[in-house]
């Protein structure tokens, strides 16, 4: 048995207990080759359904059409229904007015109002009712992911978080994407690695990190949303 199949047969194993101790569980995707193979275990599993692992998504407003497109072809593809939450739209209008369409380019504190208003406010209506989060995140992703563990309690939602593919190597994503064909956002071949909201992301060159277009112009210490905490 290869490395690869180890790891899966692993996380199919994690996401069968959190299933059976957490029920019901909330997966949330963004469409990430990461997100995108847990997808596809969660389908193969035959988990993806209200009463054992549910899937959400949240619709910032400013996704890259690409996104929309992916979205689309996993919703031909899969038995698993995805729920799409968004950003209510008395706050958006209030940011707008406040800081003016892309404001978040100003400063740290406009960038994170933003994503308070894009995401963090629909993640807790989505997480509301739900005993435990999955998410698709892994260690080796960015310096703000390095000490990441399996499981956590995330006070700022109050719900267990669990990352079942946090040792999963960036080659092990893309051989299982490859080897199940399992469909992926078109930017990931554009050089976009890693892929938010449109004018919040672009491709990066050969040598730099992977979470490199993320918010570039910020100091890779603070490349995080407020969806996902520092570990420790």
């Amino acid at each position: 048995m290869s490395e690869l199949d180890t790891r899966i047969r692993q996380t199919g194993a994690w996401l069968e207990a959190i299933a059976a101790e957490h029920a019901p569980a909330l997966f949330t995707t963004s469409f990430g080759a990461e997100d995108m193979v847990l997808l596809d275990l969660i389908e193969r599993s035959g988990l993806g359904n209200d009463t054992a692992i549910r899937v959400a998504t949240l619709d910032t407003g400013r996704l890259p059409a690409e996104t929309y497109e992916l979205m689309q072809r996993v919703r031909e593809r899969y038995r698993t229904r995805i729920k799409v939450y968004y950003p209510d739209a008395a706050q958006v209008a209030a940011y707008v007015e406040a800081h003016g369409p892309n404001g978040f380019y100003e400063s740290l504190e406009a960038r994170k109002a933003c994503c308070q208003v894009r995401k963090i406010e629909p993640l807790k209506r989505a997480l509301a009712g739900h005993r435990a989060w999955i998410t698709g995140l892994r260690r080796d992703q960015a310096v703000t992911r390095a000490e990441l563990p399996y499981r956590q309690y995330d006070p700022a939602f109050g719900v267990e978080k669990f990352n079942p593919l946090l040792d999963w190597s960036l080659d092990d994503v893309w051989a299982y994407i490859r080897t199940h064909g399992v469909p992926y956002n078109a930017l990931h071949d554009r050089n976009y690695p890693s892929i938010g909201c449109a004018p919040c992301t672009r491709a990066i060159t050969p040598g730099e990190d992977i979470r490199a277009g993320r918010w570039w112009w910020e100091n890779p210490e603070t490349k995080e949303c407020g969806l996902h905490r520092k570990a420790g």
